[in-house]
């Protein structure tokens, strides 16, 4: 190789291959703060991760498991959560529990699996804008979610502690993306959304994003921003859920209060997570 052809080679590596390799970030003053890749096979990385387990909420059918590849692993670089039609022994089960009451203890097997993870007691955020790179599983009955819950949850209970859904889908509205804020006004459940028309979400994968500041938060779909919520429709004072720290959720429900019911005949069914990326306002 001539000297010429040397020089103009690592050049070219010198300034081109950090900007391959390191995430590029958003349009925007934002710095990079927290994120997961998806590089290394196997389990989720449980410094970033935990599960949710059980039969969790919405009366849905699946049974969250925990640290079960068959339900959340990293392959080809990604994660790959997945809803599955299988018997899976529910390990809480009561007999003569009634499910119809309590399913956590009353239904002795599942008919479906999937997984939930979250960053409860691992990381948490205020502010910034929250992106992940996911292409969506298919189906009636598939239900995936982006969202975010307020870590004060358990002191203070749902919906106090505020819920911030950056994307859900249901399979039955093939077409279209939802995001929505959940809060309590004059002591009630109050809500406030937006949806947008999407041909075929599923089919390709999509970058769905918040930007959450002090007076506002932008939801995306793409470079699409189509909902704009303001912090000050959940209360003017300090007890307002979107002015304390969020905890992070990514999950694949099946069936349930909004999922409906479920066709069997489109499971497998995989959700596909290319990366997960937190960022912060850079200072002034």
């Amino acid at each position: 190789m001539r000297a010429a052809n040397r020089s103009l080679l690592s050049f070219l590596l010198c300034t081109l291959f950090p900007l391959m390799a390191a995430p590029a970030a958003p349009a925007g003053d934002w710095r990079l703060v927290w994120s997961d890749e998806f590089d290394q096979p196997g389990l989720p990385d449980k410094t970033k991760w935990g599960y949710e387990s059980g039969f969790v909420r919405n009366n849905e059918l699946q049974y969250y498991t925990r640290d079960r590849l068959e339900n959340a692993r990293i392959e080809n670089g990604m994660l790959a959560i997945e809803g599955r039609k299988e018997r899976f022994a529910n390990p809480g089960y009561k007999p003569g529990a009634d499910a119809k009451k309590n399913r956590r203890s009353g239904v002795e097997f599942a008919d479906y699996t999937a997984a939930s993870l979250i960053t409860e007691g691992k990381r948490s955020f205020l502010y910034g804008r929250v992106e992940v790179r996911a292409k969506l599983p298919q189906g009636k009955g598939v239900w995936p979610a982006i969202w975010m819950m307020g870590v004060n949850r358990a002191a203070v209970g749902w919906p106090r502690c505020g819920e911030v859904d950056i994307m859900e889908f249901v399979g039955k509205e093939p077409d279209r993306v939802h995001a929505t804020v959940h809060f309590s006004k004059d002591g009630k459940h109050a809500s406030k959304g937006g949806r947008l028309a999407a041909a075929a979400p599923f089919s390709e994968f999509h970058l769905y994003a918040v930007e959450w500041r002090p007076d506002r938060m932008d939801f995306f779909f793409d470079d699409q921003k189509y909902f704009t919520f303001q912090i000050d429709d959940a209360g003017a004072g300090p007890d307002n859920p979107f002015r304390k720290p969020h905890y992070l959720l990514i999950n694949l429900a099946l069936g349930g209060s909004w999922g409906g019911p479920m066709d069997d005949a489109v499971l497998p069914q995989k959700y596909l997570i290319d990366y997960v990326r937190v960022y912060e306002a850079k200072a002034p």
